[in-house]
Protein backbone atom coordinates (compact mmCIF):
# COMPACT_ATOMS: atom_id res chain seq x y z
CA UNK A 1 0.00 0.00 0.00
CA UNK A 2 1.49 3.44 -0.81
CA UNK A 3 2.45 5.42 1.42
CA UNK A 4 -0.69 8.39 0.52
CA UNK A 5 -3.08 5.73 -0.06
CA UNK A 6 -2.21 4.48 4.24
CA UNK A 7 -2.26 8.05 5.12
CA UNK A 8 -6.47 8.17 3.73
CA UNK A 9 -7.12 4.71 5.14
CA UNK A 10 -5.62 5.83 8.53
CA UNK A 11 -7.63 9.15 8.41
CA UNK A 12 -11.10 7.77 7.53
CA UNK A 13 -10.76 5.10 10.08
CA UNK A 14 -10.27 7.58 12.49
CA UNK A 15 -12.35 10.06 11.57
CA UNK A 16 -15.38 7.38 11.47
CA UNK A 17 -14.39 6.43 14.65
CA UNK A 18 -14.34 9.66 16.41
CA UNK A 19 -18.28 10.64 14.58
CA UNK A 20 -19.26 7.55 15.66
CA UNK A 21 -18.16 8.09 19.47
CA UNK A 22 -19.25 11.59 19.54
CA UNK A 23 -22.93 10.79 17.86
CA UNK A 24 -22.88 8.07 20.24
CA UNK A 25 -23.29 10.53 23.15
CA UNK A 26 -26.15 12.07 22.00
CA UNK A 27 -27.78 9.31 21.04
CA UNK A 28 -27.27 7.14 24.53
CA UNK A 29 -28.39 10.56 26.06
CA UNK A 30 -31.61 11.07 24.26
CA UNK A 31 -32.89 7.32 25.03
CA UNK A 32 -31.80 7.62 28.43
CA UNK A 33 -34.09 11.19 28.69
CA UNK A 34 -36.75 9.01 26.74
CA UNK A 35 -36.08 11.19 23.48
CA UNK A 36 -37.23 9.35 20.22
CA UNK A 37 -33.31 8.77 18.13
CA UNK A 38 -35.38 8.86 14.57
CA UNK A 39 -31.98 8.58 12.45
CA UNK A 40 -27.79 7.58 13.64
CA UNK A 41 -26.02 8.43 10.51
CA UNK A 42 -21.71 7.59 9.83
CA UNK A 43 -21.17 10.54 7.38
CA UNK A 44 -23.76 12.57 5.99
CA UNK A 45 -26.66 11.58 2.97
CA UNK A 46 -27.62 14.39 1.22
CA UNK A 47 -29.71 13.15 -1.98
CA UNK A 48 -28.86 9.20 -1.43
CA UNK A 49 -27.82 6.48 0.94
CA UNK A 50 -25.22 4.16 0.64
CA UNK A 51 -26.16 1.69 3.73
CA UNK A 52 -29.67 1.57 5.60
CA UNK A 53 -31.49 -0.22 8.07
CA UNK A 54 -34.69 0.68 10.56
CA UNK A 55 -34.01 -1.29 13.99
CA UNK A 56 -37.28 0.34 16.17
CA UNK A 57 -37.88 3.78 15.77
CA UNK A 58 -34.35 4.26 14.57
CA UNK A 59 -32.85 4.16 11.19
CA UNK A 60 -28.94 3.27 11.22
CA UNK A 61 -27.22 4.52 8.12
CA UNK A 62 -23.78 5.00 6.11
CA UNK A 63 -23.82 8.33 3.89
CA UNK A 64 -21.27 9.02 1.00
CA UNK A 65 -20.39 12.35 2.18
CA UNK A 66 -17.58 11.36 4.45
CA UNK A 67 -17.43 14.87 6.49
CA UNK A 68 -18.58 13.85 9.97
CA UNK A 69 -22.21 12.15 11.14
CA UNK A 70 -25.01 12.76 12.63
CA UNK A 71 -27.83 11.71 15.17
CA UNK A 72 -31.00 13.50 14.15
CA UNK A 73 -34.07 14.02 17.22
CA UNK A 74 -37.54 13.91 17.03
CA UNK A 75 -38.70 17.39 17.89
CA UNK A 76 -35.47 19.39 17.51
CA UNK A 77 -34.44 21.72 14.65
CA UNK A 78 -31.06 20.31 14.05
CA UNK A 79 -29.41 19.52 10.21
CA UNK A 80 -31.66 17.59 8.91
CA UNK A 81 -34.12 20.82 8.47
CA UNK A 82 -37.28 18.93 9.20
CA UNK A 83 -39.24 21.80 9.90
CA UNK A 84 -43.07 19.76 9.31
CA UNK A 85 -42.72 18.01 12.17
CA UNK A 86 -42.12 20.80 13.96
CA UNK A 87 -45.56 22.06 12.98
CA UNK A 88 -47.20 19.17 14.79
CA UNK A 89 -48.67 18.88 18.24
CA UNK A 90 -45.87 18.57 20.33
CA UNK A 91 -45.39 14.78 21.53
CA UNK A 92 -43.70 13.88 25.21
CA UNK A 93 -41.06 11.70 23.38
CA UNK A 94 -39.49 14.68 21.87
CA UNK A 95 -36.97 16.71 22.77
CA UNK A 96 -38.89 19.83 22.60
CA UNK A 97 -40.86 18.63 25.35
CA UNK A 98 -38.26 17.69 27.47
CA UNK A 99 -36.17 20.05 30.83
CA UNK A 100 -33.74 22.47 29.49
CA UNK A 101 -31.40 20.56 32.04
CA UNK A 102 -31.98 17.10 29.74
CA UNK A 103 -31.52 18.96 26.72
CA UNK A 104 -28.50 20.35 27.31
CA UNK A 105 -27.31 16.89 28.61
CA UNK A 106 -27.96 15.84 24.80
CA UNK A 107 -26.16 18.59 23.19
CA UNK A 108 -23.14 18.43 25.53
CA UNK A 109 -22.62 14.81 25.40
CA UNK A 110 -21.01 13.96 22.09
CA UNK A 111 -18.33 16.83 23.57
CA UNK A 112 -17.83 14.61 26.98
CA UNK A 113 -17.59 11.62 24.71
CA UNK A 114 -14.86 12.72 22.99
CA UNK A 115 -13.13 14.36 25.85
CA UNK A 116 -13.55 10.81 27.61
CA UNK A 117 -12.11 9.31 24.68
CA UNK A 118 -8.93 11.31 24.47
CA UNK A 119 -8.09 10.42 28.25
CA UNK A 120 -9.10 6.70 27.63
CA UNK A 121 -6.46 6.54 24.52
CA UNK A 122 -3.86 8.63 26.03
CA UNK A 123 -4.11 6.67 29.59
CA UNK A 124 -3.55 3.43 27.24
CA UNK A 125 -1.11 4.97 25.41
CA UNK A 126 1.36 5.58 28.54
CA UNK A 127 -0.03 2.11 29.59
CA UNK A 128 1.33 0.20 26.70
CA UNK A 129 4.48 2.59 25.10
CA UNK A 130 4.64 4.99 28.06
CA UNK A 131 6.09 8.65 27.56
CA UNK A 132 9.44 8.86 25.68
CA UNK A 133 10.52 12.34 25.56
CA UNK A 134 14.31 14.20 25.09
CA UNK A 135 15.03 16.00 28.41
CA UNK A 136 16.37 19.09 28.54
CA UNK A 137 19.36 18.28 30.70
CA UNK A 138 20.49 15.91 28.73
CA UNK A 139 21.80 18.33 25.99
CA UNK A 140 25.18 18.88 27.02
CA UNK A 141 26.27 20.53 23.98
CA UNK A 142 23.53 22.80 23.54
CA UNK A 143 21.85 23.37 20.12
CA UNK A 144 22.63 24.52 16.88
CA UNK A 145 20.05 27.22 14.97
CA UNK A 146 19.40 27.90 11.14
CA UNK A 147 20.31 31.56 9.58
CA UNK A 148 16.99 32.49 11.63
CA UNK A 149 17.71 32.34 14.59
CA UNK A 150 21.11 33.20 14.29
CA UNK A 151 20.25 36.82 13.04
CA UNK A 152 18.70 36.79 15.88
CA UNK A 153 21.49 36.82 18.18
CA UNK A 154 21.51 33.09 18.97
CA UNK A 155 24.68 30.96 18.83
CA UNK A 156 25.20 27.32 18.29
CA UNK A 157 25.97 25.74 21.38
CA UNK A 158 23.41 28.20 23.42
CA UNK A 159 21.59 25.79 25.50
CA UNK A 160 17.77 26.81 25.58
CA UNK A 161 16.85 26.90 29.06
CA UNK A 162 13.78 28.92 30.00
CA UNK A 163 10.95 30.72 27.83
CA UNK A 164 9.21 33.51 28.95
CA UNK A 165 10.41 31.97 32.82
CA UNK A 166 9.48 29.35 32.40
CA UNK A 167 11.65 25.98 32.36
CA UNK A 168 12.37 24.02 29.69
CA UNK A 169 12.05 20.35 30.58
CA UNK A 170 10.79 18.27 27.57
CA UNK A 171 12.48 19.82 25.05
CA UNK A 172 9.23 19.84 22.25
CA UNK A 173 8.41 22.60 24.34
CA UNK A 174 11.05 24.73 22.82
CA UNK A 175 9.11 24.89 19.42
CA UNK A 176 5.35 24.93 20.83
CA UNK A 177 5.94 28.01 22.73
CA UNK A 178 7.77 29.36 20.02
CA UNK A 179 4.73 28.60 17.69
CA UNK A 180 1.93 29.09 19.63
CA UNK A 181 2.01 32.67 21.04
CA UNK A 182 0.20 35.89 21.04
CA UNK A 183 3.02 38.12 21.67
CA UNK A 184 7.24 38.43 22.24
CA UNK A 185 9.02 35.74 23.77
CA UNK A 186 11.68 36.05 25.83
CA UNK A 187 14.28 33.10 25.32
CA UNK A 188 16.73 32.49 28.31
CA UNK A 189 20.20 30.76 26.80
CA UNK A 190 23.15 29.42 29.05
CA UNK A 191 26.27 30.61 26.89
CA UNK A 192 29.21 28.77 28.62
CA UNK A 193 29.19 30.44 32.19
CA UNK A 194 26.69 33.16 31.30
CA UNK A 195 23.00 33.29 30.96
CA UNK A 196 21.85 35.74 27.91
CA UNK A 197 17.87 36.73 27.45
CA UNK A 198 16.86 37.09 23.90
CA UNK A 199 13.65 38.38 22.97
CA UNK A 200 12.09 37.34 19.71
CA UNK A 201 9.17 39.38 18.62
CA UNK A 202 5.50 38.70 17.97
CA UNK A 203 6.17 40.14 13.71
CA UNK A 204 9.40 37.71 13.60
CA UNK A 205 7.65 34.43 15.13
CA UNK A 206 5.02 34.86 12.53
CA UNK A 207 7.29 35.34 9.76
CA UNK A 208 9.36 32.46 10.72
CA UNK A 209 5.87 30.75 11.20
CA UNK A 210 5.20 31.45 7.24
CA UNK A 211 8.07 30.48 5.95
CA UNK A 212 8.81 27.53 7.56
CA UNK A 213 11.89 28.21 9.25
CA UNK A 214 10.60 27.69 13.01
CA UNK A 215 10.25 23.94 12.22
CA UNK A 216 14.14 23.98 12.31
CA UNK A 217 14.73 26.71 14.70
CA UNK A 218 17.06 24.64 16.90
CA UNK A 219 18.01 21.39 16.72
CA UNK A 220 19.83 19.10 19.42
CA UNK A 221 24.13 19.58 19.06
CA UNK A 222 25.58 16.09 18.71
CA UNK A 223 29.44 16.59 17.84
CA UNK A 224 30.52 13.95 15.66
CA UNK A 225 33.13 12.66 18.22
CA UNK A 226 34.04 9.02 17.36
CA UNK A 227 32.91 6.71 20.56
CA UNK A 228 33.87 3.03 18.79
CA UNK A 229 35.41 2.10 15.20
CA UNK A 230 33.36 -0.36 14.24
CA UNK A 231 34.52 -1.90 10.94
CA UNK A 232 38.07 -2.71 10.20
CA UNK A 233 38.59 -0.29 7.03
CA UNK A 234 37.81 2.75 9.59
CA UNK A 235 40.73 1.23 12.05
CA UNK A 236 43.35 0.63 9.25
CA UNK A 237 42.49 4.48 7.92
CA UNK A 238 43.82 5.44 11.19
CA UNK A 239 40.69 6.63 12.93
CA UNK A 240 40.57 5.79 16.65
CA UNK A 241 38.18 6.15 19.62
CA UNK A 242 38.12 10.02 20.75
CA UNK A 243 38.59 11.71 17.33
CA UNK A 244 36.25 14.82 16.76
CA UNK A 245 35.34 14.69 12.79
CA UNK A 246 35.63 18.81 12.12
CA UNK A 247 35.35 18.60 7.99
CA UNK A 248 34.66 15.74 5.21
CA UNK A 249 36.23 16.77 1.51
CA UNK A 250 37.25 20.07 2.98
CA UNK A 251 33.15 20.94 4.24
CA UNK A 252 33.17 21.76 7.81
CA UNK A 253 31.37 19.53 10.19
CA UNK A 254 28.68 21.65 12.26
CA UNK A 255 27.65 18.46 14.27
CA UNK A 256 26.75 14.60 13.90
CA UNK A 257 23.52 15.13 11.51
CA UNK A 258 25.22 17.65 9.58
CA UNK A 259 28.33 15.04 9.26
CA UNK A 260 26.46 11.76 8.59
CA UNK A 261 24.15 14.21 5.13
CA UNK A 262 27.86 15.02 4.02
CA UNK A 263 28.81 11.94 3.53
CA UNK A 264 25.32 10.58 2.57
CA UNK A 265 25.99 13.07 -0.56
CA UNK A 266 28.89 11.99 -1.79
CA UNK A 267 28.89 9.47 -3.96
CA UNK A 268 32.54 8.16 -3.83
CA UNK A 269 34.03 5.16 -1.90
CA UNK A 270 36.16 7.34 -0.13
CA UNK A 271 36.25 10.50 1.78
CA UNK A 272 38.75 12.90 3.12
CA UNK A 273 38.15 13.04 6.78
CA UNK A 274 39.91 15.67 9.05
CA UNK A 275 39.84 14.79 13.20
CA UNK A 276 41.21 16.20 16.14
CA UNK A 277 42.92 13.99 18.66
CA UNK A 278 43.56 14.50 21.89
CA UNK A 279 41.93 18.23 21.31
CA UNK A 280 45.47 19.13 20.00
CA UNK A 281 46.64 17.45 16.70
CA UNK A 282 44.51 17.88 13.54
CA UNK A 283 45.24 15.02 11.02
CA UNK A 284 43.60 14.27 7.82
CA UNK A 285 42.74 10.62 6.98
CA UNK A 286 41.26 9.11 3.84
CA UNK A 287 38.45 6.76 4.81
CA UNK A 288 36.95 4.11 2.34
CA UNK A 289 32.92 4.25 2.67
CA UNK A 290 30.42 1.27 2.70
CA UNK A 291 27.37 0.67 0.64
CA UNK A 292 25.28 2.72 2.93
CA UNK A 293 27.87 5.88 2.62
CA UNK A 294 29.09 5.33 6.44
CA UNK A 295 32.92 5.00 7.65
CA UNK A 296 31.80 2.36 10.02
CA UNK A 297 31.83 4.23 13.45
CA UNK A 298 29.92 4.42 16.26
CA UNK A 299 28.83 7.80 18.02
CA UNK A 300 26.96 8.47 20.99
CA UNK A 301 23.97 9.84 20.48
CA UNK A 302 21.43 11.49 23.07
CA UNK A 303 19.09 8.96 24.06
CA UNK A 304 15.26 9.95 25.06
CA UNK A 305 13.95 9.06 28.54
CA UNK A 306 10.89 6.83 29.00
CA UNK A 307 9.00 7.15 31.75
CA UNK A 308 6.56 4.14 32.41
CA UNK A 309 2.98 3.98 34.22
CA UNK A 310 0.94 1.30 35.90
CA UNK A 311 -2.67 1.19 35.12
CA UNK A 312 -3.70 3.00 37.83
CA UNK A 313 -0.82 5.55 37.21
CA UNK A 314 -1.82 5.95 33.55
CA UNK A 315 -5.63 7.03 34.73
CA UNK A 316 -4.67 10.23 35.68
CA UNK A 317 -1.71 10.92 33.91
CA UNK A 318 -3.70 10.29 30.95
CA UNK A 319 -6.28 13.23 32.23
CA UNK A 320 -3.45 15.60 32.36
CA UNK A 321 -2.39 14.65 29.20
CA UNK A 322 -5.34 15.45 27.70
CA UNK A 323 -5.79 18.40 29.36
CA UNK A 324 -2.71 19.92 28.38
CA UNK A 325 -4.02 19.24 24.70
CA UNK A 326 -7.08 20.98 25.41
CA UNK A 327 -5.14 23.94 26.49
CA UNK A 328 -2.54 24.28 23.56
CA UNK A 329 -5.38 23.66 21.24
CA UNK A 330 -7.11 26.28 22.82
CA UNK A 331 -4.56 28.53 22.66
CA UNK A 332 -4.27 27.67 18.82
CA UNK A 333 -7.77 29.17 18.32
CA UNK A 334 -6.97 31.87 19.81
CA UNK A 335 -4.43 32.33 17.45
CA UNK A 336 -6.98 31.99 14.38
CA UNK A 337 -8.91 34.94 15.25
CA UNK A 338 -5.70 37.45 16.65
CA UNK A 339 -5.45 39.29 13.17
CA UNK A 340 -1.75 40.16 14.71
CA UNK A 341 -0.93 36.30 14.63
CA UNK A 342 -1.94 35.57 11.36
CA UNK A 343 -3.36 32.21 12.74
CA UNK A 344 -6.15 32.20 10.08
CA UNK A 345 -3.52 31.80 7.27
CA UNK A 346 -2.82 28.37 8.87
CA UNK A 347 -6.38 27.17 8.60
CA UNK A 348 -6.62 23.45 7.16
CA UNK A 349 -9.10 21.13 5.64
CA UNK A 350 -8.91 16.83 5.29
CA UNK A 351 -5.91 17.40 3.27
CA UNK A 352 -3.89 19.25 6.05
CA UNK A 353 -5.32 16.88 8.60
CA UNK A 354 -4.54 13.27 6.64
CA UNK A 355 -1.40 14.61 6.23
CA UNK A 356 -0.70 14.31 9.98
CA UNK A 357 -0.74 10.78 9.82
CA UNK A 358 2.69 8.75 8.69
CA UNK A 359 2.79 7.32 5.28
CA UNK A 360 3.53 4.02 7.17
CA UNK A 361 1.82 2.14 9.75
CA UNK A 362 2.13 2.68 13.51
CA UNK A 363 -0.14 2.24 16.16
CA UNK A 364 1.12 4.10 18.50
CA UNK A 365 1.63 7.63 15.92
CA UNK A 366 -2.23 6.20 14.62
CA UNK A 367 -3.94 6.30 18.22
CA UNK A 368 -1.72 9.49 19.17
CA UNK A 369 -3.27 11.45 16.26
CA UNK A 370 -6.77 10.09 16.66
CA UNK A 371 -6.59 11.15 20.62
CA UNK A 372 -5.44 14.66 19.53
CA UNK A 373 -8.22 14.71 16.79
CA UNK A 374 -10.75 13.69 19.16
CA UNK A 375 -9.81 17.03 21.11
CA UNK A 376 -9.60 19.13 18.51
CA UNK A 377 -13.55 17.70 17.40
CA UNK A 378 -14.75 18.43 21.05
CA UNK A 379 -12.97 22.38 21.02
CA UNK A 380 -14.48 22.95 17.59
CA UNK A 381 -18.16 21.67 18.57
CA UNK A 382 -17.88 23.79 21.80
CA UNK A 383 -17.60 26.88 19.97
CA UNK A 384 -20.86 29.05 20.11
CA UNK A 385 -21.82 28.89 16.51
CA UNK A 386 -25.31 28.36 15.47
CA UNK A 387 -25.64 24.36 14.15
CA UNK A 388 -22.91 23.63 16.33
CA UNK A 389 -23.12 21.69 19.88
CA UNK A 390 -22.23 24.31 21.60
CA UNK A 391 -24.60 26.59 20.09
CA UNK A 392 -27.48 24.40 20.77
CA UNK A 393 -25.86 24.77 24.34
CA UNK A 394 -25.79 28.64 24.58
CA UNK A 395 -29.08 28.66 23.16
CA UNK A 396 -30.32 26.23 25.90
CA UNK A 397 -28.03 27.92 28.88
CA UNK A 398 -29.72 31.27 27.91
CA UNK A 399 -33.31 29.50 28.41
CA UNK A 400 -32.49 28.49 31.68
CA UNK A 401 -31.27 31.66 33.20
CA UNK A 402 -34.42 33.61 31.40
CA UNK A 403 -37.01 31.23 31.44
CA UNK A 404 -37.62 32.09 27.65
CA UNK A 405 -37.82 29.93 25.43
CA UNK A 406 -36.83 30.82 21.50
CA UNK A 407 -39.40 30.30 19.01
CA UNK A 408 -39.00 27.97 16.48
CA UNK A 409 -38.91 30.23 13.63
CA UNK A 410 -35.97 32.06 15.50
CA UNK A 411 -34.05 28.80 15.61
CA UNK A 412 -34.32 27.77 12.04
CA UNK A 413 -33.11 30.99 11.05
CA UNK A 414 -29.80 30.56 13.63
CA UNK A 415 -29.54 26.62 12.24
CA UNK A 416 -29.58 28.52 8.72
CA UNK A 417 -27.14 31.08 9.98
CA UNK A 418 -24.74 28.55 11.26
CA UNK A 419 -24.77 25.82 8.48
CA UNK A 420 -23.78 28.45 6.31
CA UNK A 421 -20.86 29.45 8.57
CA UNK A 422 -19.81 26.23 8.41
CA UNK A 423 -19.87 25.70 4.82
CA UNK A 424 -17.41 29.42 4.43
CA UNK A 425 -15.77 27.94 7.26
CA UNK A 426 -14.88 24.35 5.22
CA UNK A 427 -14.76 26.18 1.69
CA UNK A 428 -12.18 28.32 3.14
CA UNK A 429 -9.96 25.61 5.35
CA UNK A 430 -10.03 23.01 1.76
CA UNK A 431 -9.78 25.72 -0.32
CA UNK A 432 -6.34 26.78 1.71
CA UNK A 433 -5.02 23.03 1.21
CA UNK A 434 -5.54 23.32 -2.02
CA UNK A 435 -3.30 26.29 -2.68
CA UNK A 436 -0.98 24.88 -0.79
CA UNK A 437 -0.73 21.78 -2.01
CA UNK A 438 -0.10 23.34 -5.66
CA UNK A 439 2.35 26.41 -4.31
Amino acid sequence: MSGILLQVVQFFASLSLLVLIHEFGHYITARMFGIRVEKFYLFFNPWFTLYKRKIGDTEYGIGWLPMGGYVSLAGMIDESMNTEQMKQEPQPWEFRTKPAWQRLIVMLAGIAMNILLAIVIYSAILYTWGESYYHNDDIKHGYTFNERAEALGFEDGDKIVAIDGNEIVNINEIRERLIITDGNREVTVQRGNEQHNIVINLEELVAMREDGSIADFCQINVPFIVDEVKAESAREAGITAGDRVIAINDTPVQDFMHGRELLQGLGDSEARIDVVRGGVDTLRLNVPLNSDAQIGIQTNLIQPRTRTYGFWESLPAGAEYTWAKVASYWEQLKMIVNPDTKGYKEIGGFIAIGSIFPEEWSWLSFWSLTAFISVVLAIMNLLPIPGLDGGHALITLWEMITRRKPSDKFLEVLQYIGLGLLLLLMIYANGSDIVRLFS
